[in-house]
């Protein structure tokens, strides 16, 4: 490894990335942050660059590509060597080699592990990553990764989320919480036949486990919830018609749940319950257990619901 740039004179830490991003937009005032100090839990890659150099507007995009084929074993900082020129002077009296872009150096332990200039195929940055990986011990372990996944997904990076669930299907086929996660991120992406897909795969062994039935009735409740929801209207009716209607105001909550109006969902069926707690073989009662386990039982939704539930069968 080349000897640790100067870290002490970098600048301060005003920039902060969100947590779990593989790419990022860095600057002079975040590269201690955002490089030196990640790259002692993650190898980060910084990508020198500037708006007039061409090959960097094919090198960028394909860097992009495989940081994120890499499922958050690897990061990017983007840095606009024109918009941060003292982080530039600085890192050329280090000895990084910045006369010309676009530069890509690696980092690991707060050190310079590897870098190129120039544009390299795909094919060669895959090795690269590949040769920085292994020498920084291998992959992320999996708890890690389910980690990384669930903050990609919160944020709404599905895809990363994906590839994550599957890095850490990769190391332990038998994580349920990967099995979990997986699924529900192809549903959060509308693919049902795909999150089956996955169910009907997965390993017997914990095809009981709580985080695998939680998303085994959210995919369920998404099927019934997108067949109720185009019938919210006719619901609606039959109530306006007759508030006593509880067959309607059950249908009626599957379609708000279908729709993700979970609090709405859940008081339509509290309402069958205040007014008749056997209806149908407790069916209002089962039936918010089930949105209970789906949407998980951290869920703002599902704590205010469950408190109200309480309520009414210990009253």
């Amino acid at each position: 490894m080349e000897p640790l740039i100067g870290e002490t004179n970098i600048a301060g830490t005003s920039h902060t990335p969100q947590d779990g991003a593989f790419i990022i937009d860095g600057n002079q005032n975040s590269f201690m942050q955002d490089v030196l100090e990640a790259s002692r839990h993650v190898p980060v890659l910084v990508d020198f660059w500037a708006t007039w150099c061409g090959p960097c507007k094919t090198l960028t995009p394909l860097l992009e590509k495989t940081v994120r084929a890499a499922g958050g074993r690897v990061r990017l900082v983007k840095i606009d060597i024109d918009q941060n020129r003292a982080l530039v002077q600085q890192l050329t009296q280090a000895g990084l080699p910045l006369q010309s872009v676009p530069t890509v150096a690696a980092f690991w332990q707060g050190q310079i592990a590897d870098i190129f200039q120039g544009l390299l195929p795909e094919s060669e940055l895959k090795r690269f990553i590949e040769a920085l990986l292994k020498l920084a011990g291998g992959a992320m372990p999996a708890v890690d990764l389910i980690k990384e996944a669930h903050t990609a997904f919160s944020q709404g990076r599905l895809e990363d989320a994906v590839h994550l669930f599957g890095q850490a299907l990769d190391q332990d086929p038998e994580k349920p919480e990967a099995w979990a996660g997986l699924i529900r991120t192809m549903l959060a992406s509308g693919d049902e036949e795909q999150a089956a897909d996955a169910l009907a795969q997965l390993p017997a062994k914990i095809a009981e486990h709580p985080e695998v039935a939680g998303a085994r009735s959210a995919l369920a409740l998404a099927i019934e919830g997108r067949k109720a929801a185009s019938l919210l209207g006719e619901f609606e009716a039959r109530l306006a018609a007759n508030p006593a209607d509880h067959q309607a105001r059950y249908d009626l909550a599957t379609a708000l749940n279908g729709l993700d109006r979970r609090a709405e969902a859940a008081e339509a069926l509290l309402a069958i319950i205040r007014a008749d707690r056997a209806w149908n073989e407790d069916a209002a009662r089962l039936q918010l257990l089930k949105f209970f386990e789906a949407w998980g039982f951290a869920d703002p939704a599902t704590l205010a619901a469950r408190r109200k539930l309480s309520a009414l069968l210990f009253s």
